[in-house]
C-alpha cells in the first residue's frame, strides 16, 4: 500500500500550487515487495531521484490578482536502496511554504521469502466486501502460500488511533481500536472454498470518558464469513459467500444470554444488552459458452450490517440481475446486457420502500481498421464527477481546478464514441473522432436534493492530421456542453493546435488556442479566448527545461455584474533525473 504523507495533505489544504509542483517528485511512502531471498546478491546502495525548479510569472487586468504574482517552487526526491530494501525521501520549498517529507509518517514493509509475504507496519488487506476490505490498519500481517491446496493469511493490528475529545475544537473522538483476523483457502480443481474470521474491539479505557451527547460509543464487532466457487458439468459455474456480522454498539453495557450462533463463540466475542447481528449472502451462477456467457446475481444486506473492517458499506439491499455477454459478426461486435431490481426497506422499519429497475447494455463495434464505434446505455444509479470539458480548457494552470468536488448522483447514462481513420499514407495520417454523452442526474450534497431533474449533454468533434516528412501534427475540435433544468446553460466553441519537434525532437513545442461563448437561459453570457504556448527541451534524457505561456481574455456579454478581464500565466521549469547503474 502506498500513502501520500500528511505533511502534504496539509501542504495541498493551504497551497495546492506548490502541492501539485511538488506532487511529481513524491514517492510512495512505502518499502514494499522486499525479495528477503534476495539479500546479499542486490548490490549493496543505489541511488536515484530527481529535482526540479519552477517559476510562475502572474498577471491579471480588470479584475483582482487570484494569485501571487510571483511563485517559485523548489522539488526533489532520493531514493535510496540498501540491498533491495527501498527507502524513498522527498521534499518541496516554495516562497508560499515549505515542506519535508519522509517515508515513516506512514510506513509499509512487505518482505517476501519464498512463499511467505509480510505486512508490516502501515498495511490494508482485502479478504472480501463483508469483512475485511482494504481498511488501513498499524501492525502485522502475512499471506502464506503453501505448496498443495492451503493458503493462509491473518492480520493483527491497530484499526483505530484513540483520539482525545476537544470541546475547543469540537472534534470527532476515538477509542483505539485493535482488531485480528485469519483467511484460510482451499482449492482443488474446480472448488475453492474461503473462510474467514474477523474481530475488532475498542479499548474503553484507551481516552478519557465522553459525553454521552456526543453518541460515540465503544465497540465490538465479530465478522465471520465462508466463501466458495465451483464448476459444475462444464459450463456452469457457480460461487457465492454468506457473512454473519455481531456488534456489541456498547461494551460498557450489559453481558447478556443470547441464541445467536456468533453468542457463542467464547473469547471471541461477549453478547450483550446493546448486541446485534446482522447478515449478508451474495451468490452468482454463470453459464458459459465458446461464443457467450449468461448469468444471473443475487444479493441480500441486511439493514444496518457493518464490519469494522471496511471503511463504508451499503445495507438494507436485496437485489437480482440478469446478464450476458455474446460476441457477433465473427468477433466484429461485442454485446453485454445486464438488467435486474433493487429494494431497501427488507426489515419494512422505513415509512417508504424504494424499488427501481436498474440496467444497462453496451455495444462495441469493429467494422474495419478504420472504424470501429461503441454505445452505452445504464440507468444504474451511482456517484460521479460531473464537469464539463471547458473547465479543463479555460484553466490557466493544471492545477486551477484540483479542489473542485462537484458529485452528482447520475440516474441514466447514454454515451456513444466512434472513430474513423481515413486512408493514411507516408504523406498524411488522420484521425476523426466523435463522442456525445446524456446524463440525467440530481445533485445532492449530504442527503439533501438541490437540482433534481438536470441533464447534462457533452459533445466532442474532433480531427487530427499528422504530417510525417514535415514533423507537424495539426488538431482541430469543436466542443459543446449543454445542462438543461433549474439552471439551464451552455458553452460551446473551437479549439485548434499545433505541435511539432525540432533539433532532432530534443525541443518540442505546441501552440493552441481556443474560443468558447457562455450562455444561460438562452441569452449569451461571456466569451472567452484562450491561447497558450509551450516548448520542451531535453537533454541526455536527464536534463529538461520547459516554457509555458498562457493568456485568458473574457469579456462579459451580459447585463450581469461580471467583469471583463484578461490573465496571463508564464511559467519556467527545470528538472533534472539521475539513476543508479
Amino acid at each position: 500500500m502506498n500513502f501520500l504523507p500528511l505533511s502534504v495533505l496539509r501542504l495541498a489544504g493551504k497551497w495546492p500550487l506548490a502541492c501539485w509542483l511538488a506532487g511529481a517528485a513524491w514517492l510512495p511512502a512505502s518499502l514494499y515487495g522486499q525479495k528477503m531471498d534476495a539479500i546479499g546478491k542486490e548490490k549493496p546502495l543505489t541511488i536515484s531521484g530527481s529535482a526540479a525548479f519552477s517559476q510562475v510569472l502572474y498577471a491579471a487586468s480588470g479584475i483582482g490578482a487570484r494569485r501571487a504574482p510571483y511563485t517559485y517552487v523548489a522539488s526533489g526526491n532520493v531514493n535510496l536502496a540498501l540491498y533491495g530494501w527501498s527507502i524513498p525521501l522527498s521534499f518541496s520549498f516554495s516562497n508560499q511554504n515549505i515542506s519535508y517529507q519522509q517515508p515513516f509518517n506512514q510506513f509499509s514493509l512487505n518482505p517476501t521469502y519464498k512463499s511467505v509475504t509480510a505486512h508490516i507496519g502501515y498495511s490494508g488487506m482485502s479478504w472480501s466486501p463483508y469483512t475485511v476490505s482494504g481498511h488501513i490498519f498499524f501492525g502485522g500481517g502475512a499471506d502464506v502460500e503453501a505448496q498443495g491446496r492451503w493458503k493462509f493469511s491473518g492480520l493483527f493490528g491497530r484499526f483505530l488511533k484513540a483520539v482525545e475529545y476537544d470541546s475547543a475544537q469540537r472534534n470527532t473522538p476515538a477509542y483505539r481500536r485493535m482488531g485480528y483476523g485469519a483467511k484460510v483457502n482451499y482449492s482443488h480443481e474446480s472448488t475453492l472454498i474461503d473462510f474467514i474470521v474477523f474481530h475488532a474491539g475498542d479499548q474503553l479505557n484507551s481516552i478519557a470518558p465522553l459525553p454521552d451527547a456526543l453518541g460515540v460509543t465503544p465497540m465490538e464487532n465479530l465478522v465471520v464469513s465462508i466463501g466458495a466457487s465451483q464448476k459444475i458439468a462444464s459450463h456452469f459455474f457457480l460461487k457465492g459467500e454468506i457473512a454473519s456480522s455481531a456488534i456489541s454498539h456498547d461494551v460498557r453495557s450489559e453481558r447478556s444470554a443470547q441464541s445467536h450462533l456468533l453468542a457463542k463463540t467464547g473469547f471471541l466475542f461477549k453478547p450483550r444488552l446493546s448486541s446485534s447481528y446482522y447478515s449478508a449472502f451474495k451468490t452468482s451462477l454463470d453459464w458459459q459458452q465458446s461464443a457467450y456467457t449468461l448469468g444471473m446475481d443475487y444479493e441480500r444486506v441486511a439493514p444496518q450490517y457493518r464490519t469494522l473492517g471496511a471503511y463504508y458499506f451499503n445495507n438494507d439491499l436485496e437485489s437480482i440481475s440478469l446478464r450476458g455477454t455474446t460476441a457477433l459478426l465473427k468477433g466484429k461486435m461485442t454485446l453485454a446486457a445486464s438488467a435486474g431490481t433493487q429494494r431497501d426497506n427488507l426489515d419494512h422499519s422505513k415509512l417508504s420502500t424504494l424499488r427501481r429497475q436498474v440496467g444497462s447494455i453496451t455495444v462495441n463495434y469493429a467494422a474495419s481498421q478504420q472504424l470501429n464505434f461503441s454505445a452505452s446505455y445504464s440507468t444504474f444509479q451511482a456517484y460521479t464527477r460531473i464537469r464539463s470539458q471547458f473547465a479543463n480548457i479555460n484553466q490557466l494552470t493544471p492545477y486551477d481546478n484540483l479542489d473542485t468536488l462537484n458529485f452528482t448522483q447520475i440516474t441514466k447514462n447514454v454515451t456513444w464514441r466512434g472513430m474513423y481513420s481515413p486512408g493514411s499514407n507516408k504523406k498524411r495520417k488522420q484521425n476523426i473522432s466523435l463522442n456525445f454523452s446524456y446524463q440525467g442526474a440530481a445533485d445532492k450534497q449530504g442527503h439533501d436534493a438541490q437540482n433534481s431533474g438536470m441533464s447534462f449533454y457533452n459533445t466532442n468533434a474532433a480531427y487530427d492530421v499528422t504530417l510525417p516528412k514535415q514533423n507537424l501534427t495539426i488538431s482541430f475540435s469543436f466542443n459543446a456542453a449543454i445542462s438543461e433544468g433549474a439552471a439551464a446553460s451552455k458553452t460551446l466553441g473551437p479549439i485548434l493546435s499545433l505541435s511539432k519537434p525540432f533539433l532532432d525532437k530534443k525541443l518540442k513545442a505546441q501552440v493552441s488556442t481556443t474560443y468558447n461563448t457562455s450562455y444561460s437561459q438562452g441569452k449569451a453570457v461571456n466569451g472567452i479566448i484562450n491561447g497558450r504556448m509551450g516548448a520542451t527541451y531535453t537533454v541526455k534524457k536527464k536534463h529538461s527545461l520547459n516554457v509555458n505561456m498562457t493568456a485568458v481574455n473574457r469579456k462579459n456579454q451580459g447585463d450581469g455584474k461580471a467583469k471583463s478581464f484578461t490573465e496571463f500565466t508564464g511559467t519556467i521549469g527545470y528538472s533534472y533525473s539521475f539513476a543508479a547503474k
